[in-house]
């Protein structure tokens, strides 16, 4: 019961506040009919404190009546005697009477009271509820935040903790810049199940605390220089989850009503909403900052602007010296003989030469001597006349004379077999020659451009090519780096490939995994820029959303036990397994070259120069 009394002879004291079951009044609101003091039947051990309280003010008689409406019992109405009688039935009657007029002014009062408090209460959440909206974030709002708080409940510091679900205790988020410095940022708060803020989020009920003179918030002792008195802890919960507390402190005792802790519940309310939805942008940010960290977009990849290398992809040293090679060499018509292991790009560059020479207008025409089988290339190249052999029905015109003014390309050139390679040092040298079985002689004007990645000067060495072509072609060797050797062009080709392959399956891939990157530049990739197209195309099959799902198991199928870690020894091992897991097999459909993404004769001039003798994968 919140007692308020007037003594005559006294000043009016401030209310306070008794336990129902110890006072006359308590008994009266229970009961519900007047009580009369002294009263023989009056259980006097039960109403000690009353007792003792009219004895303290020498008060010798005392009559309670009932304060009740139709609607509410509002509580008791007591008058006490210095001196005279005891209360008369018509004293009593009057004394009911003025209760019940009583009672419905002071429930008048108290309906004005808390239709005001109800009006202030939905203000200051209306206010607060402004400053969150117009805030970037909580933090920056809490200042503002706080001096709304204080037409609530007065305080001199507040801070907001987060809760942190992992470890089970509650960090700083946020402090007020009072009188009090505020604890740095991070900074765990206890995790002891006895802090009032945890007991807060335990019990999920506002808890007042007084503090020992001098402590700090929560109470850390020695953390704060101003002394505090008391502190307030509300919970934070968003959809049933704790996400923190609310924590003010005091330099006065805190004093709650009824109003003030609904007030901070749904103030608490609406912070809760706030922090979680600060927490998860936070949360947000981090996973794209770690997204961004583990994952690269594959935005179509920038590199030279020189149209005459529009499909060249790189920006490494190695391809930049033979570009700048490449047009060195096509201004003039000097015979090109580009050199490389397959799969480096050798026929990009000889049409760059091509686009880059005065024959741009004319015709490209390309031959690959070891896809053609020995018995036709003479007439691919040369063409024939009708009758020329069995099955030559009618006149065919060779490559030579479709390239004339113009540029002939013959990759593979170092497979062409030693009778043709005489005919085709004629053109070299004359620039004629005569088609199969006829008698004419062809005047051409041709340049050639020549690509192998054999070693022609030690097939020249073996009988395997005429030294006199080989000089020939070789006026101006090109060397086309190895993959392994521009291995920072590599994210590059895996943007264009990734770009133009899902382009082509119509699909959206738009990231691919650091972890994915670093292990395609680490593989030696001994099959070379087709090698990794190949992959890339397996790849991009394989993805089913934006981000590239790549195969990298594939790419560690080397043992370090066995390799002295060279890049040489690598693709050694490398031939080695593949030869191993085909049963020595080389060529066809179960081969070790197609196993490898090379052809027959690239890997067996590779396991020639390599060294590798059939009892080694056969063992």
């Amino acid at each position: 019961m919140r007692v308020h009394h007037i003594h005559l002879e006294e000043p009016q004291s401030v209310p306070f506040e008794v336990p129902v079951d110890s006072t006359f009044s308590g008994w009266v609101w229970q009961n519900q009919r007047p009580l009369i003091f002294p009263n023989p039947a009056l259980d006097e051990i039960r109403h000690a404190w009353s007792i003792r309280r009219l004895a303290e003010k020498n008060l010798r008689f005392y009559c309670t009546v009932p304060l009740t409406t139709p609607d509410r019992k509002l509580g008791a109405l007591g008058i006490g005697r210095f001196s005279g009688s005891g209360f008369t039935e018509e004293e009593v009657e009057f004394l009911n009477r003025l209760g019940e007029i009583a009672a419905v002014a002071i429930e008048g009062v108290l309906n004005r009271e808390a239709l005001a408090a109800e009006n202030r209460r939905a203000k200051i959440l209306q206010d607060v509820g402004t400053v969150l909206s117009n805030s970037r974030n909580l933090k920056s709002a809490f200042q503002p935040l706080s001096e709304i708080i204080q037409r609530v409940i007065p305080h001199d510091w507040a801070a907001l903790k987060v809760y942190d679900e992992g470890d089970q205790t509650l960090r700083l988020w946020v402090t007020t810049k009072g009188e009090a410095p505020p604890l740095s940022e991070g900074t765990v708060a206890l995790a002891s199940n006895i802090a009032p803020s945890r007991l807060a989020l335990d019990e999920g009920e506002i808890k007042t605390v007084e503090l020992e003179l001098g402590s700090g918030p929560d109470p850390v002792k020695g953390s704060m220089e101003q002394p505090f008195r008391a502190g307030c802890f509300v919970p934070l919960f968003s959809s049933g989850r704790p996400v923190g507390t609310l924590t003010l402190f005091s330099k006065q005792p805190y004093d709650l009503s009824t109003s003030d802790t609904e007030s901070l519940q749904q103030i608490g309310s609406q912070l809760a909403t706030a922090l979680d939805r600060d927490l998860a942008h936070r949360e947000v940010g981090e996973l794209k900052t770690r997204f961004k960290k583990e994952n690269l977009p594959l935005e179509p990849p920038e590199w030279t602007n020189d149209p005459s290398f529009d499909e060249i992809v790189g920006e490494s040293l190695p391809l930049r010296r033979v570009l700048g090679h490449v047009k060195t060499a096509a201004t003039s018509d000097a015979t090109v003989l580009i050199l490389g292991e397959t799969g480096t790009g050798k026929e990009l560059v000889a049409r760059a030469v091509h686009r880059l020479s005065s024959r741009r207008d004319s015709p490209f025409i390309k031959l690959n001597c070891a896809a053609i089988p020995t018995g036709l290339l003479e007439s691919e190249l040369f063409g024939h006349e009708k009758g020329a052999f069995t099955g030559a029905i009618s006149q065919k015109v060779g490559r030579l004379e479709l390239a004339d003014q113009g540029t002939l390309f013959l990759d593979e050139v170092g497979d062409i077999q030693l009778e043709l390679q005489p005919k085709l040092l004629r053109v070299l040298q004359d620039q004629e020659f005569e088609r199969l079985g006829g008698t004419r002689t062809i005047k051409v004007n041709i340049r050639l451009v020549a690509a192998t990645n054999k070693d022609l000067a030690e097939s020249v060495e073996l009988h395997e090519f005429r030294s006199d072509l080989f000089y020939r072609l070789n006026v101006f060797p090109l060397r086309m780096p190895a993959l392994r050797d521009r291995g920072s062009d590599i994210p590059l080709l895996v943007r264009y490939f990734v770009q133009k392959i899902a382009k082509r399956m119509n699909k959206q891939i738009d990231t691919i995994a650091s972890a994915t990157m670093d292990a395609l530049q680490r593989w030696p990739w001994p099959g070379n820029i087709r090698e990794l197209e190949n992959f890339i195309e397996r790849s991009v099959i394989l993805t089913e959303g934006s981000l590239l799902e790549a195969p990298i198991d594939e790419l560690n199928p080397l043992d370090s036990s066995v390799s002295d870690g060279t890049l040489l020894s690598l693709e050694r091992d490398h031939i080695l397994r593949a030869l191993r897991a085909s049963g020595g097999v080389i060529a066809g459909a179960n081969g070790a070259a197609l196993r490898l993404g090379l052809k027959r004769t690239t890997l067996q001039s590779r396991m020639q120069k390599m060294k590798i003798s059939r009892q080694e994968y056969l063992n």
